[in-house]
């Protein structure tokens, strides 16, 4: 064999045992990085330590489950379990029997005995806590935590969900916060799910973050909207502030902020300075013919017919008014 040949021989070993390293490597971190993944989805939080009131021992986010207890079990500390999706099936060693479908919380309880699955055959996604503490057993008893009232019903679902994930706050990106913190968050949320079952505060924070809304989308009519940072001030995605303000208000914020531009279009047509043209550039319209249609289509009128029905009348005899009888 040449020196050549022998060189390239050699680069050739070199480049393929290079080329296996480097597949070895990622393949591993890929696996690695999968199992981190799931590993966040299944359970994301323990605290090792706890506070004189208590503490959060483990958490877990929109975790799929095909079976979650074989028998009944006593647990042997507190627990919440949030269903997102699916449907499942409850019992207690109350008596207490019950379906589960998404919006359903259920209150475990240190020494009570209990079962709960999805159906057969099925999966759920659940999101759950779970607590232990003096400062919990304080709030036993009628109008608190009470073993005899274990599941609460909350909508909207993803409104409720992220109020439980809010009680780590931002420990998931910054990493463990103190576990007084997120006792004292978790008393929080308890307090309002046993104390306002119908949803009446939720009712009003739904009404205050329509109102905010609102107010934004008004704000500033003529300018042409960042939808992605609208949303973002809120905590969501563009899909999801769509549609929740679509459920709270009734209509689709882009509807309804055409709407309010058309109102504006209506007073300045009632004011008489204005032609058609000037006012569909004024309010930020194309042209003249594409304000038109969409203030025919949620008027009823296009603007000349509108413009029409405020046009001053011609002086008329006042009704009552005497006549004078020529002659």
């Amino acid at each position: 064999m040449t020196m050549e040949e022998k060189y390239h021989m050699a680069n050739k070993v070199e480049w393929g045992i290079w080329r296996f390293t480097c597949v070895f490597w990622y393949s591993r971190e890929a696996v690695r990085m999968r199992s981190k993944a799931a590993q966040r989805t299944a359970m994301q939080f323990r605290h090792a330590s706890a506070s004189p009131l208590g503490n959060i021992s483990v958490t877990g986010f929109g975790v799929r489950q095909s079976r979650a207890l074989e028998e009944p079990r006593i647990f042997g500390q507190y627990a919440l379990m949030y269903v997102l999706q699916g449907e499942g099936e409850y019992r207690d060693a109350n008596g207490w029997e019950q379906r589960l479908s998404p919006g359903d919380l259920v209150l475990v309880f240190p020494e009570l005995s209990h079962l709960y699955n999805p159906l057969p055959n099925t999966q759920w996604v659940c999101t759950f806590l779970c607590f232990q503490g003096p400062v919990f057993d304080l709030l036993r008893g009628p109008g608190g935590l009470d073993s005899r009232k274990p599941i609460y019903h909350l909508e909207p679902v993803d409104e409720w969900s992220r109020r439980i994930e809010e009680v780590l706050g931002a420990a998931r990106e910054i990493g463990q916060q103190p576990p007084l913190v997120e006792v004292t968050r978790l008393l929080e949320l308890l307090a309002k799910i046993v104390s306002d079952p119908g949803g009446t505060l939720l009712i009003r924070e739904d009404r205050r973050w329509a109102a905010r809304a609102c107010g934004l989308l008004e704000a500033h009519l003529t300018e042409r909207l960042d939808w992605a940072g609208l949303a973002h001030g809120f905590g969501l995605t563009v899909e999801g502030f769509r549609k929740r303000f679509a459920r709270l208000v009734g209509q689709p914020p882009a509807r309804y902020r055409m709407g309010r531009l058309i109102d504006r279009a209506c007073e300045l047509i009632c004011e008489g300075r204005h032609t058609d043209s000037q006012i569909a550039d004024l309010l930020g319209f194309c042209d003249e013919f594409y304000f038109s249609r969409r203030f025919k289509e949620i008027t009823g009128k296009s603007p000349r017919m509108f413009r029409k029905s405020f046009a001053p009348r011609s002086s008329e005899t006042k009704a009552g008014a005497p006549r004078r009888r020529s002659g």
